[in-house]
């Protein structure tokens, strides 16, 4: 999952599914006998999207084309969806070979397998559609809870290890897939029986907005096209007030990132998100100069070296208290943060089995995590603002 990954400082009837069950396979290996033709590459209108630059999003005509170019971190293959309403699925020709998946829409029953789905499934009001997860016990969302716990999202093991058999009793009509190599033996089943997989690679967008962009990803599932649009415009200009307004501050205080990991000290690199969110903050992040898009391993006396007397200290490892960070490490205290008591952590506030809300609703809301940090970097320059994610240690 998403969650364990991340380094960087930072009603469809059963019936229905039978009498189209044979449709979706055949249309995965070959031509389909249709009565209308596809519409032409020619036909194609621009891409609605203008931050992400993972995937992208097609009308064209009869039905929507979504391709994905960023499934994973060095991923060299794009895949390529067809979304067709259901009511045009007898009338509409596609050629062979052309598609990864084609999907019936509105979806009425899905599969995900990252909490960041959660988060943009939440924000078109689609949670409903969700009927499987794996690791259910790191959703933080309260209304997804409450469906786990009235038994309307079942638990289905791992994303390495899924529960094919639960799974495809589900009845899904698609998988959205979280994958960080080509290698899934579980979808490769999934995807033989029948059911469409269709690759999610929100997690490694690099930036605040192109993360948050990627709820146009799922918008086309259920027809909310304009519903996300009006969503991401929102985020976007919430998100350039507040960059704007960080502007104005005064001082920029130094930042430093991380925590050890075994004795490993990971920070986020510079051109990683929660830099450009330190950047957008007006803050002076001291790994800011560095090019690596995730966290950058360092000793433990480099860290000394250049962090010590960094103003902020934010996300040390997983730990939420002080008393947590001189057990874990007695070089802790030797950090001006340390003394002044200005550590922060973004894993302190946590749905109630323990999933952390920041890697779940962050990427969907990176508006709240930048007045966050300039709430804490700039205090007084946003008023009325309750942090949402980034909580002072104890």
């Amino acid at each position: 999952m998403l969650n364990n990954l991340t380094f960087d400082g930072m009603g469809f009837k059963h019936n229905w599914l039978i009498g189209f069950s044979l449709f979706f396979m055949v249309s995965l290996s070959g031509c389909l006998e249709m009565k209308k033709p596809v519409s032409t590459t020619s036909e194609k209108d621009v891409s609605t999207i203008q931050r992400a630059s993972g995937f992208t999003v097609q009308p064209m005509g009869d039905y929507t084309e979504i391709a994905v170019s960023s499934a994973w971190p060095g991923s060299e293959t794009t895949f390529t969806y067809a979304l067709v309403p259901k009511e045009k699925l007898p009338m509409i020709t596609l050629p062979a070979d052309t598609y990864d998946a084609i999907v019936a829409t509105p979806v009425e029953r899905m599969v995900i397998t990252s909490t960041t789905h959660i988060a943009s499934l939440e924000a078109l009001d689609a949670l409903d559609a969700i009927v499987g997860f794996p690791s259910t016990d790191l959703i933080s969302s309260p209304a997804a809870r409450k469906r786990i716990s009235n038994g309307k999202i079942t638990e289905l093991g791992t994303n390495e290890n899924i529960n094919t058999e639960i799974l495809l009793e589900l009845n899904p009509e698609v998988v959205v897939g979280f994958g960080i190599n080509s290698t899934n033996k579980a979808y490769e089943t999934i995807r033989k029986s029948g059911v469409p997989i269709v690759y999610n690679g929100d997690w490694t967008e690099p930036t605040p907005l192109g993360k948050a962009e990627w709820v146009k990803f799922f918008a086309p599932f259920f027809h909310k096209e304009a519903m996300a649009d009006s969503i991401f415009k929102q985020i976007e200009t919430d998100y350039r007030t507040a960059k704007d307004l960080a502007k104005n501050a005064e001082t920029k205080p130094s930042v430093l990132t991380g925590g050890l990991y075994k004795d490993v000290w990971y920070v986020a690199g510079g051109n990683s998100w929660m830099a450009k969110f330190l950047q957008d903050a007006n803050a002076d992040y001291l790994w800011a100069e560095t090019e690596a898009s995730g966290s950058i391993g360092l000793s433990l006396e480099a860290v000394l070296e250049k962090g010590s007397q960094a103003d902020f200290w934010f996300n040390p490892s997983l730990h939420a208290t002080y008393e947590e960070l001189v057990e874990a490490n007695s070089h802790y205290p030797q950090f001006n943060a340390f003394s002044t008591r200005k550590v922060f952590s973004n894993a302190i506030k946590k749905g109630e089995t323990g999933g952390l809300l920041f890697y779940e609703l962050a990427p969907q809301r990176p508006d709240l995590v930048l007045k966050d940090l300039i709430s804490i970097l700039h205090p007084g320059l946003i008023s009325n603002h309750e942090p949402v994610f980034f909580m002072p240690l104890q």
